[in-house]
């Protein structure tokens, strides 16, 4: 793959020292009584990560069987003693999310009823994590799977770059939200040839905060596009402007509702100057680029001579590495 496309876990991980809250974490367990490390599923994500983190802390992997069965059931088997211990469940997310949901909860229930004392999970992208808000008839899934990784046994997670930092509210034991931000930081400075004259840009309003954050450390610019691609009128009626304008509507007598206005985005402009500069999104999820992409066509029309792209967790999901390769992003 061409090296506009960098998956950063590799790069991360080679000079991988736990992060504070992970080591800090397993060096007082150990301390305290023992400890075993389990990963949750046999994907080579996962696998790596748990055989890196066991090697720096010098212990041994914990023993155990996770598989799919014929009709597509999860099983998983424990194959050592784990009774008064304390235990840290690596899990990665892979494709199939809903799969690896389930060897967590598997797996954290099985340890449960072999008497655990505590149970943590190391989940470095928390699933679910964007449909943590309310949206018309929807629900808020992530406090779901909160209450059933309560239910199944968990009783500490540490995760990496929460979607939102609301979400560890959900949860009714403690959770620690580490930072990827250091590692970000120090590849801006070390990787990035006239960083100086770069701005930090968020894609949206949303994830102005987070690029603020960069902008402040680094000492640089901020920029933020605001707005959307203007629809066709066949995209009016897809529902997405409502509610609908209703005038006459059947009220109380004497009182009358005013006009209720259909919801509309600006077209898509740039807050910030990003003439003849570098510019850096910076975001917590890489899942459907288009919004990424688009945005970095805008950046190109307003005179940015290089884009790089910057996130915690690279989801990829469909064909994004195409239409990133395609795009006007140099690099992510």
């Amino acid at each position: 793959m061409p090296r506009k496309l960098l998956l950063p876990y590799k790069s991360v991980f080679s000079h991988f020292r736990a992060p504070r809250g992970l080591h800090d974490s397993l060096a007082m367990n150990a301390a305290r009584s023992g400890y075993r490390v389990f990963s949750a599923n046999s994907t080579a994500a996962c696998t790596e990560l748990a055989k890196r983190i066991t090697e720096r802390l010098g212990a041994e992997l914990g023993k155990s069987v996770v598989y799919q069965e014929t009709n597509g059931e999860t099983r998983v088997e424990i194959k050592e003693s784990v009774r008064g211990q304390d235990i840290f469940i690596i899990q990665t997310i892979p494709r199939d999310v809903n799969t690896a949901v389930m060897e967590l909860l598997i797996m954290a229930y099985a340890l449960k009823t072999s008497c655990a004392r505590n149970i943590i999970g190391v989940i470095p992208y928390f699933p679910y994590s964007k449909q943590s808000k309310m949206r018309k008839r929807g629900s808020i899934v992530c406090k779901l799977l909160a209450s059933m990784l309560a239910k199944a046994g968990l009783t500490h997670i540490i995760t990496m770059d929460l979607h939102q930092k609301e979400i560890q509210g959900f949860f009714s034991f403690p959770v620690d939200n580490l930072r990827a931000s250091p590692f970000l930081l120090q590849y801006i400075q070390e990787e990035i040839p006239d960083y100086r004259n770069a701005v930090i840009v968020a894609k949206s309003p949303d994830a102005a905060k987070r690029a603020q954050s960069y902008a402040e450390r680094l000492r640089l610019g901020l920029a933020v596009i605001h707005g959307e691609a203007q629809c066709t009128e066949q995209d009016m009626d897809d529902g997405r402007h409502s509610p609908p304008m209703v005038k006459n509507a059947t009220v109380h007598p004497g009182l009358e509702l005013p006009l209720m206005m259909a919801k509309e985005k600006p077209p898509i402009t740039v807050v910030g100057d990003v003439g003849g500069r570098i510019a850096i999104i910076v975001d917590d999820i890489i899942d459907d680029v288009e919004s990424f992409v688009a945005a970095a066509e805008i950046l190109k029309e307003r005179g940015a001579y290089k884009i790089f792209v910057m996130a915690t967790h690279g989801l990829l999901s469909a064909d994004a590495p195409r239409l990133i390769e395609e795009s006007s992003i140099d690099e992510v």
